[in-house]
């Protein structure tokens, strides 16, 4: 996670050092993002980072990457059935496997035992599908309590607290790069959703033409 932010974050510097509110047409309703994006951050300081450097604090790191692992092997259920609905049937098959042998070997998925066989993680979920069968992602959408999303909501399953804990390093690199957080972050994740939905491999935006 923090490595994708990171390479998100050097491909966005060329757009830091604008204030925003430039009339993007894909944040349609950017005065209410920015003030749900103010929420947020502010709740994010108030409650979050400081629930996330406390559960740093007293949980061993190992203890942290079992968790990690734990709801890793969550999220591959429900990657294994995007696969499929995207037919990829060989990635689907793949993430079963996963999901049986950390379930098993693994102790419900508190170590990571798959990967060391070969069996590649993947990251799928229903929004990507969504975007696989054609249909649009609509414009930026910043939830309350949860952050950026599009008009179709994706289908999160994880831990606030252990992947606020996660992003600590790439917040420096945010609080260092960016002028105006949300453009920064507004930018940075729709790059990186559009990124997902087509698997690597975005055709050419019109503007980039």
């Amino acid at each position: 996670m923090r490595t994708i932010f990171l390479l998100l974050a050097a491909l966005s510097l060329g757009g830091c050092a604008t204030t925003g509110g430039g009339g993007d047409p894909r944040d349609p309703w950017e005065g209410l993002n920015r003030k749900t994006f103010a929420f947020n951050d502010a709740l994010d300081k108030a409650v979050m980072k400081p629930i996330a450097k406390g559960y740093v604090a007293v949980t061993p790191e190992f203890a942290r990457e079992g968790v990690n692992n734990f709801y890793s092997n969550i999220e591959d259920i429900a990657t294994s059935l995007n696969n499929f609905l995207q037919g990829k049937p060989k990635q689907a098959m793949s993430d079963a496997m996963r999901v049986i042998m950390n379930t098993t070997l693994g102790v419900f998925g508190l170590w990571d035992v798959a990967t060391p066989f070969g069996l590649e993680k993947h990251d799928e979920d229903f929004g990507q599908t969504l975007g696989w069968w054609g249909m649009a992602p609509g414009p930026y959408f910043v939830i309350p309590f949860l952050g950026p999303s599009t008009a179709y909501w994706t289908w999160w399953g994880v831990d606030k607290v252990r992947t606020r804990a996660n992003l600590f390093k790439a917040e420096g690199v945010l609080d260092d790069a960016a002028l105006d957080r949300y453009t920064f972050l507004r930018d940075a994740w729709l790059q990186r959703r559009r990124n997902q939905v087509f698997d690597g491999s975005p055709p050419r935006e019109k503007e980039e033409e």
